[in-house]
């Protein structure tokens, strides 16, 4: 153990997020420096950083205008995610807020090519549903023209290359997705549906083509398992493969449609694989390839390109390789860091890597996992935190976690399983939870206890739960479920009733929420049945519940109750609730506090 605390651990900072200026000599990146992420701009490769934003709370993205030296990013309040967008002007510095609706969530849909205006959706006149909105650069607050009324959750896609037209995401559930183009110049709004389907397909990472006269996307669409990358063809609607799946997802493609130059990334077993080409003008599903990039890590994204799209930035990251961005040249690979987020002074050999296992289940389905050992651990007395994703559509996969290799120093091994239910195995391995069977990615995470309980490595009486938002369910289903498993449980915004948690979550969110764990007018006494505050006798052991008091997806009154109630149990129960967070906890000083609680809470149970 090298014995750096968990401050020095959360000063190991990220950098990401990467918008190519105008000029393509300037790039802007987020950087948590100074405890939330900022933005900052680069001119050159490992230079001087210049902090451009001076915020508490969080940018959540920034676009550089493809015409002028400004930016557009996004902030919400204390983590309530009705994020605001603001203009920032490179050459002075000077910052204006061009939304000023609060109470409103706005989602940002890109910039038009001639820099002039820009595109968001937002739930400004009903909560539960978003329109779209276009607004002119120079335009504040209520001068946004409403050039759509949504009905659901619609999202943008991005600006026809002649700006005349808009391409539109509505989202049902995670796998389930609409495409439409809206026509900007109808007069009368005009939207053209583009994906009619039956059934759950997805339509997803949505990108013009050149002309103008298809979409290339990622999708399932033919009853395919995983996501591959297609060209739709706007006139005929006919939908033709481009890359084929594989049997892995395509992820998404990032294309510059000047050029028909993309990137286009395949998930294999959580690792990242990017295809690198440029499209034949004449057959948009032919390309030609250039190499891959060698980039550190094994898990990158987030590309935007330069001018001509010569180059290209994203930004890497791995068990051992803290999050930076890269700038790569696009026809030869060659890989350029740019910017230099530091370690805290923590030698960066002294991280661990993660190895990649498969736990047999108890009805035979292989789940895979990524297990961590300390350096040092002796055989049979290594404590474990099995640390559990949230979504559930989410994956773990191996990259950058400060907070896993503080544990790692202090000695305890780290399991992150993505049970049934996980995203990047194919959409039937996703579904294998929804509603009735939700209960089996539990029985998943007591399959994987056991597997522990016989590694050489692990004491199988010093075994701890972790986890965030549904992750935080799962660790309370885990302590009612297989309550002798157990030394300790950690829940972080988790959900501990399905029915007040649906009742009480943001009104954009119900109906998609509903999608997946069931209807509050369909299924609500399965709901309750299932529900951790309704076993809560069964827990035996100690609990640490934390919040966010501003959560507008798991509202705090579920940390509230569940806290309540086990400790009427006898249960040994610790509390942490943030005033000034939402849906997890963004600000160092919390950050700080919460994990310094978790290491003292673990520390004193395992």
């Amino acid at each position: 153990m090298s014995g750096y605390d968990i401050e020095r651990y959360l000063n190991v900072r990220s950098a990401y997020g990467a918008s190519f200026g105008p000029d393509g000599e300037r790039l802007s990146f987020l950087m948590n420096t100074t405890g939330t992420s900022q933005v900052w701009t680069l001119e050159e490769p490992r230079g001087w950083p210049e902090q451009r934003t001076f915020y508490e709370e969080q940018v959540s993205f920034a676009s550089w205008s493809p015409e002028r030296p400004e930016l557009i990013f996004g902030m919400d309040e204390g983590g309530n995610e009705r994020a605001q967008l603001f203009r920032l002007d490179a050459e002075t510095g000077k910052i204006e807020t061009l939304t000023a609706m609060p109470d409103a969530k706005h989602r940002w849909g890109g910039w038009s090519h001639d820099g002039d205006r820009f595109a968001f959706t937002s739930n400004r006149r009903d909560e539960s549903v978003f329109d779209v909105y276009v607004q002119g650069r120079n335009e504040r607050g209520d001068d946004a023209e409403l050039v759509y009324e949504g009905d659901g959750w619609l999202s943008l896609s991005g600006w026809s290359p002649d700006d005349s037209r808009l391409l539109v995401s509505q989202a049902y559930s995670n796998f389930d997705q609409d495409l439409y183009v809206l026509d900007l110049e109808a007069g009368e709004p005009d939207i053209e549906h583009l994906t009619p389907h039956d059934g759950d397909v997805r339509y997803q990472s949505a990108s013009w083509a050149p002309d103008g006269e298809g979409v290339y996307l990622v999708t399932d669409d033919g009853e395919a398992d995983t996501l591959y990358l297609a060209y739709l063809d706007l006139e005929s609607g006919d939908i033709q493969t481009v890359i084929d799946e594989d049997g892995w997802n395509v992820d998404g493609i990032a294309l510059d449609d000047d050029t028909g130059r993309f990137v286009c990334s395949r998930n294999v077993e959580g690792y990242t694989e990017l295809t690198v080409g440029e499209f034949d003008a004449d057959d948009p599903t032919a390309f030609e390839t250039f190499p891959e990039p060698d980039l550190p890590g094994g898990i990158s994204g987030g590309v935007s390109f330069g001018p001509d799209a010569e180059r290209f930035a994203l930004s890497t990251s791995g068990d051992t390789v803290n999050t930076n961005v890269f700038v790569v040249d696009l026809e030869s690979g060659a890989a350029e860091r740019w910017t230099s987020a530091p370690t805290a002074g923590i030698p960066r050999e002294s991280f661990d890597g993660s190895d990649l296992v498969s736990v047999e289940s108890f009805d035979g389905l292989e789940v895979p996992g990524f297990l961590s050992l300390p350096d040092d651990h002796e055989e049979g007395e290594t404590p474990v935190i099995v640390d559990i994703h949230g979504g559930p559509e989410s994956q773990r996969r191996p990259s950058f976690s400060s907070v896993k290799q503080y544990f790692l120093d202090r000695g305890y091994a780290y399991f992150e399983p993505n049970v049934r239910g996980s995203s990047g195995y194919g959409s039937d391995y996703a579904s294998l939870d929804d509603v009735e069977n939700r209960m089996d990615s539990v029985a998943d995470i007591e399959a994987c206890v056991e597997w522990l309980q016989d590694h050489p490595a692990v004491d199988p009486d010093r075994i701890a739960a972790k986890g965030g938002s549904y992750g935080g369910f799962m660790v309370l289903a885990a302590l009612t479920e297989y309550p002798d498993l157990w030394a300790a449980g950690i829940d972080v915004v988790g959900i501990a009733n399905f029915v007040t948690f649906l009742e009480n979550t943001g009104d954009w969110r119900r109906e998609l929420r509903e999608a997946e764990y069931g209807s509050l007018a369909d299924d609500r006494e399965f709901l309750e049945e299932i529900s951790p505050i309704n076993n809560v006798e069964r827990i035996e052991a100690p609990l640490f519940v934390l919040h966010g008091e501003n959560d507008p997806r798991v509202p705090v009154g579920e940390a509230e109750q569940i806290a309540e109630k086990a400790a009427e149990q006898g249960v040994p129960v610790r509390k942490l609730i943030f005033e000034d967070e939402g849906h997890g906890f963004s600000k160092l000083e919390n950050r700080i506090e919460a994990y310094s609680e978790i290491a003292e809470f673990l520390d004193e149970h395992v």
